[in-house]
């Protein structure tokens, strides 16, 4: 209990000291306040642009596997684009072999889209929507948020039935007051009958990818607007993974194994299609955001670095001017750890009311509309905050701590 009461002895010398050198106290934690403002800022807004651009790439699917021509590549480096062109195009006869043979599989479709589209309903229309051809398994390797009517049956893709999913933004253009489901809308100037409305996405960082311009139909619809094939518009087969496979490295196997069968690929010859994965992008997504957290440190590593010698600078002085009081304190009996603690909680409680500031100004931050991106203070990045100062102030208040600890009481009494 004698422990106890003298820490909190010392935390009242502390706010003490503080309160009566409010002008020296405030100019001390500014450093700390614009580090802690810096970083945090920079967590704040990299961790919004993370959470909008995963957003935005959430039509690529989780845990899907693509079979295309090109392959992914992030970052520089020569690509060796002339040698893929020449690389044959998927096929629907290769969807079903695909669909029919591979194991690891969870579900897999036959994708096509085509951008720049005017689509029309009686007087109203709207351009450059993005219109997409699709097979029945399509909703279960990319989620489709259907917010009124329904996705497609599976009747109505094998006859190649001349019905859509409209986004959110074509039915607000298109029906204004009307319920758009059983109505018909022309693409290409063929009839389309509305049977569901996509949930609204909002805007997007990469523009057209957003579902909000965009119509999915069956992908037997889709070839009879368009020329699909090597010639015309080249399809993409999506393959959703297992949930026990990571990193998809079953699926990969199989797939390349039952593709290369397929297109009768020799032992030497090495593969003619390339298999892109979601996660690819992840990761790239992942170490981009990896550098701008480093920037963020080193931006704000230079201001709390000035705050903490700010910081220990006044603790010095603190010494100085309160040396008589120390010795008359260790000469009525205070431990050494009492008036450790007395300095190092002051430096400590100087640096986190600094920090706190910092993270307020963050949080007024938060306030100022960014468009479609929307910053929030997470409870993790308040943690961090806190935790940066308060190892601050004891790294910055540990040698004036000590030195006032190991004051001999009868010189430090003497002290004018």
């Amino acid at each position: 209990m004698l422990f106890f009461r003298l820490i909190l002895e010392s935390f009242s010398f502390a706010l003490q000291a503080l309160r009566s050198n409010l002008l020296r106290t405030t100019l001390s934690l500014l450093g700390v306040s614009i580090g802690i403002f810096a970083i945090i800022t920079v967590f704040t807004v990299v961790d919004a642009l993370e959470r909008k651009i995963r957003d935005d790439m959430s039509f690529i699917g989780d845990n899907v596997m693509y079979i295309q021509k090109f392959p992914w590549q992030f970052g520089g480096g020569a690509y060796p684009w002339w040698r893929y062109f020449r690389r044959p195009s998927n096929t629907v006869d290769e969807f079903r072999y695909l669909e029919k043979n591979l194991q690891e599989a969870q579900a897999i479709a036959l994708i096509a889209g085509r951008g720049g589209n005017t689509i029309k309903y009686r007087s109203n229309s709207l351009t450059a929507v993005n219109v997409r051809g699709v097979s029945f398994r399509y909703s279960e390797v990319s989620e489709i948020p259907v917010d009124n009517g329904r996705y497609f049956s599976r009747q109505e893709v094998n006859r190649a039935n001349n019905v859509a999913l409209i986004g959110a933004t074509i039915a607000e253009t298109l029906f204004t007051s009307e319920d758009p489901i059983g109505k018909k809308i022309k693409v290409k100037g063929r009839p389309f009958q509305v049977v569901g409305v996509m949930k609204k996405e909002g805007s997007s960082i990469f523009g057209s990818t957003s579902r909000d311009e965009q119509i999915i139909i069956p992908y037997g619809s889709f070839g009879k607007l368009y020329l699909v094939g090597r010639k015309g518009i080249e399809p993409t087969i999506a393959l959703k993974g297992k949930d026990n496979d990571e990193g998809l490295l079953k699926l990969e196997s199989n797939v390349r194994g039952v593709l290369r069968t397929k297109r009768g690929l020799k032992p030497y010859q090495e593969d003619n299609f390339a298999l892109n994965r979601t996660e690819a992008f992840a990761d790239a997504v992942s170490s981009l955001f990896s550098v701008l957290h480093f920037a963020g440190w080193i931006i704000g590593g230079f201001s709390i670095l000035v705050g903490a010698f700010g910081i220990a600078n006044i603790m010095f002085v603190s010494v100085k001017e309160r040396t008589n009081i120390i010795g008359i304190q260790k000469s009525l009996g205070a431990k050494t750890y009492f008036i450790l603690f007395q300095f190092l909680f002051e430096a400590v409680f100087l640096s986190m009311i600094g920090g706190a500031l910092g993270l307020l100004l963050v949080y007024l931050i938060t306030f100022i509309p960014l468009g479609s991106i929307h910053m929030t203070l997470t409870a993790g990045n308040i943690i961090l905050g806190l935790s940066v100062s308060s190892i601050v102030g004891t790294f910055a208040g540990i040698i004036p701590a000590l030195m006032a600890s190991r004051l001999n009481p009868v010189i430090a009494i003497r002290a004018s």
